[in-house]
């Protein structure tokens, strides 16, 4: 009898694509209206705008304002290369904001992802979840020259115009 064998088949596909999508589900978990809670080492990974820093090396603080008219204050930033910054996001709106520094085409595609699963929970030391009223920060240490953004990637804030921009300088 060879009608088992394709069964079988099927249902060994169906085994590997529900794993598959298993894991997919365990790296999105739901937003809600909590902070992020910052419970493990930060992951120091090398990425095209810099590396996670250290608080101790952190020497300037930029404040950020998080507007509910999808705005941050400043939304313009100039470093040095080289230079670690601590940046200090205040939220004195109404609603959830995020801090997520990139590429355009990094946060562009992470805006679609948000658009997609609107409830997705990020935990990276290169953003900030911030609830109304509250303040979060960012230690970033800006190994890379280049012209670079930050943006508020809940669904619908990027779309709006919350976005920044930051200049590394190399003098």
């Amino acid at each position: 009898m060879h009608t088992s064998k394709p069964h079988r088949s099927k249902r060994t596909l169906l085994f590997v694509t529900g794993a598959a999508l298993l894991g997919t589900v365990a790296r999105v978990r739901a937003h809600g209206d909590k902070a992020h809670a910052k419970t493990a080492a930060v992951k120091k990974e090398q990425k095209e705008w810099g590396i996670a820093g250290d608080a101790k090396a952190a020497k300037r603080r930029i404040d950020i304002k998080m507007l509910d008219t999808m705005r941050f204050e400043p939304d313009r930033v100039e470093v040095k290369l080289g230079e670690t910054v601590r940046f200090v996001h205040h939220n004195v709106g109404q609603v959830m904001h995020e801090f997520v520094i990139g590429t355009q085409k990094e946060l562009d595609e992470h805006a679609a992802l948000m658009v997609k699963f609107p409830n997705m929970e990020h935990d990276e030391p290169y953003m900030a979840h911030v609830a109304p009223g509250k303040t979060g920060e960012v230690i970033w240490h800006f190994n890379r020259a280049g012209d670079f953004q930050f943006a508020c990637l809940i669904a619908g804030h990027y779309q709006a115009g919350m976005v920044g921009s930051i200049r590394v300088r190399t003098s």
